[in-house]
Parts: C-alpha cells; sequence; structure tokens
C-alpha cells in the first residue's frame, strides 16, 4: 500500500473570534502548515453573528477584509461542510463575533498510519484533548509543584 492511498485523520475545528474582523494572524499560520505539507485542508467555512443574533456567512473568495487572511484559503472545499453545519456553528456562537470552522486532514501522519496498516494495526480508540485544556492543566501543575 502506498502513502498515495492513505490518508492520515481529519480533525475539525471552530474557532471564534471577538469583533467583526479577524486580524489574519491565526490564517497565516493555517497557510504556513499547508505550505510546510503538515495538513491539508479540506474546508473553510466563516461565520458571522452580528450583535443582534443575525447570521451570516462570509464568502471567502468575494470577502472585503473581513476573513482576514483566510481567504488565501478560498479553494478549500471538498464538500465536507454543509448548510447544516453553518446552523451548528451559528448555535454555538456568541453574539457580535466571527468563527472559522476549518475541517483538515493531518497529512504529517500519513507515513504512520500507513506502516501502521502495513503491520496489520487497526486503529481500536482515538480521541482529542483540546490546546485550552491541555494548557489550564499544565498551568495548575505549575502553580502546584510552585507551592510544594
Amino acid at each position: 500500500m502506498s502513502d498515495a492511498d492513505v490518508h492520515g485523520p481529519i480533525d475539525f475545528v471552530l474557532l471564534e473570534f471577538t469583533g467583526n474582523r479577524l486580524t489574519g494572524r491565526a490564517a497565516e499560520e493555517l497557510v504556513q502548515l499547508v505550505d510546510r505539507g503538515i495538513i491539508h485542508v479540506y474546508d473553510i467555512m466563516i461565520v458571522g453573528k452580528d450583535a443582534d443574533g443575525a447570521v451570516y456567512a462570509v464568502d471567502l473568495a468575494e470577502s472585503s477584509g473581513q476573513a482576514g487572511g483566510f481567504t488565501d484559503l478560498a479553494g478549500a472545499r471538498s464538500g465536507i461542510l454543509a448548510d447544516d453545519d453553518l446552523r451548528e456553528v451559528a448555535e454555538a456562537m456568541q453574539p457580535g463575533t466571527l468563527a472559522a470552522l476549518i475541517v483538515y486532514e493531518n497529512t504529517w501522519a500519513i507515513p504512520f498510519v500507513a506502516a501502521a496498516l502495513e503491520s496489520g494495526g487497526t486503529l481500536i480508540a482515538g480521541g482529542r484533548i483540546p490546546a485550552q485544556d491541555v494548557m489550564e492543566v499544565l498551568d495548575a501543575l505549575e502553580t502546584l509543584e510552585a507551592t510544594t
């Protein structure tokens, strides 16, 4: 089995940004991950929710700066995301925010997945711990160590 026949794990993240504009910093880093071959972006959806709770989608191909650097990924449309996803994103959002829903493949893992499959390995469980949770636990451990 060649690496071309294998895919890495596919994840999604939903990032909420306050205000009605993105600075572009997160998008720049995402584009760098793509350029370095670490991930492949399948889909990206930018959703806004105004102060009154009205929801709107930001067209990355026609955005006038509201989507920050995410416009560089306007062509990332696999069809995985649908209108139902827009509604779910909107339900999770606070008024007066923008959110980026990003579906991406962890291409860095393809050689590992191929090797595991060739060795007869089968994934029987998986999971993800959100970065914010990891940072909170590490901060708490550091505080605990400082007091002992």
